[in-house]
């Protein structure tokens, strides 16, 4: 299972968090993802490289061609992880609205 450190870090992309993006309705075979960008087929394959080894993608070799699909666990798993803290803000800036109120009062 990968770490958060490695998602988080294949997410500080714009170029990868991109490719998820193209890849949440289905498959896409590499080549066709790298169509979308203005750079080489060897750059967005070292993309996909990158989300692949964060488990963000899933990618399958069928003939000469590399298919890929959206890992969404992976994602998820950092989702819950934020989700963590934002439950810890949104009770901070409670207080503090209640502490504002207060001092108004």
């Amino acid at each position: 299972m990968p770490d958060l450190d490695s998602t988080f870090a294949a997410l500080s992309d714009a170029t990868r968090r991109a490719i998820l993006a193209q890849l949440m309705p289905g498959e896409m075979r590499v080549s066709d993802l790298a169509h979308s960008f203005d750079m080489t087929l060897t750059a967005v394959s070292k993309h996909v490289r990158v989300l692949n080894k964060a488990g963000l993608v899933d990618v399958e070799k069928r003939g000469r061609s590399r298919h890929c699909r959206l890992n969404a666990d992976t994602m998820k798993e950092a989702s819950d992880w934020l989700a963590e803290y934002e439950a810890f803000w949104t009770q901070r800036f409670d207080n503090l609205a209640r502490h504002l109120q207060a001092q108004e009062d």
